[in-house]
């Protein structure tokens, strides 16, 4: 009878019984250690996407600052009256004083015979130690054109 399997089943319960004292509590504490580990990661997650954010839109201030100082130049009637490098800052994304953004234009002749010029915007700023800067450019006969 001493290998009956329920004699061998009712030994086994019994040295687990006596042995599982303390499994609780290590399959608890791996179960906070994960919960942890997967909150650290959605928190870091969290950080990132928020600084991911904040630098695309001040790339898109930066942008719209650089677009508008372009339309305005372009509309200038005398091309000859613009200098050829002029730098203002720091200013804010609408360009009034006291922002982030240096904005700086350079006017060239790129044929030569002063019927069209070469305008070229740049809007630069510091983010995270890092300097970053926006360039567009065009040419142009004046009056919008």
């Amino acid at each position: 009878m001493p290998n009956t399997p329920t004699h061998a089943r009712s030994r086994a319960s019994r040295y687990i019984g006596r042995h599982s004292q303390g499994y609780l509590l290590l399959e608890t504490m791996i179960a906070i250690g994960i919960f942890a580990i997967g909150f650290l990661a959605v928190g870091t997650l969290i950080l990132s996407t928020s600084r991911n954010n904040t630098t695309g839109n001040i790339a898109t201030q930066a942008t719209m600052l650089a677009s508008r100082t372009l339309e305005n130049l372009k509309s200038t009637a005398d091309l000859t009256t613009l200098g050829t490098v002029d730098e203002h800052g720091p200013i804010d994304y609408r360009g009034d004083a006291g922002g982030i953004f240096w904005r700086s234009w350079s006017v060239s002749d790129p044929v030569g015979f002063d019927s069209s010029r070469r305008i070229t915007v740049t809007v630069r700023w510091d983010r995270l130690g890092q300097q970053r800067r926006v360039e567009l450019s065009t040419i142009t006969r004046g009056n919008g054109t």
